[in-house]
């Protein structure tokens, strides 16, 4: 079993680094296996909507999106990560999201349904709940079982150095690592045991309510 780390921030060894860092050790421990992935400090275009992604299940532009994606079906649970800008993800890192599971359709859709997620975030201070919460949207539309720790998956300082003294925030990324493992192993076992997999969802129904 297999968990990509996703960083998400612009700093590829700040905080948001040492958060991910935190949660791989303890899987790592767990037996599971862990890789990071950098989203890169370039800029990274929002979805324009194009609707190319209708047809093909990938975003059209080529950029560490695309990267993520032709990784993405190989692993089986997921932790993204992002600094805390005006309360809310850092700007490359929504973009990054916006168009990664906007454009997670159809077959396609097979990279992230059913796979656990969890999100992560680091901040000097304040925020952090805020940008959780735009993680988790991205995860229930996306039908991620989301895994929690402890408290809320935040982890506080300036850089990797002073985010290291947050020890209330490293314990809470290591229950993170542990309670990953966890699900995984339990879903192995469901599928080991014959438990299938929830029915392919139903064809989506849009509904508009301005006639």
């Amino acid at each position: 079993m297999k968990v990509l780390l996703v960083n998400g921030s612009p700093h590829k060894r700040g905080t948001t680094h040492a958060a991910l860092a935190l949660v791989g050790e303890v899987l790592a421990e767990d037996g599971i296996e862990t890789d990071e992935f950098w989203i890169s400090n370039k800029p990274i275009a929002g979805c324009t909507g194009c609707g190319s992604c209708f047809k093909t299940g990938t975003c059209v532009f080529k950029d560490t999106v695309q990267e993520f994606q032709a990784l993405a079906r190989d692993y089986d649970g997921f932790v993204f990560g992002a600094a805390v800008h005006y309360a809310g993800i850092n700007g490359g890192m929504k973009s990054f999201m916006d168009r990664a599971f906007y454009s997670n359709r159809g077959p396609e859709a097979v990279r992230l349904r059913l796979k656990p997620a969890a999100g992560v975030v680091a901040a000097r201070r304040m925020g952090t709940t805020s940008s959780l919460q735009i993680f988790d949207k991205y995860f229930e539309l996306a039908e991620m079982p989301i895994v929690s720790s402890r408290y809320w998956n935040a982890l506080h300082g300036v850089d990797a150095e002073q985010a290291q003294q947050d020890e209330e925030g490293v314990q809470v990324m290591r229950q993170l690592g542990h309670n990953m493992a966890w699900l995984l192993k339990s879903i192995e076992a469901g599928r080991v045991a014959g438990l299938e997999l929830p029915a392919d969802p139903l064809p989506r129904v849009a509904t508009n309510f301005i006639r």
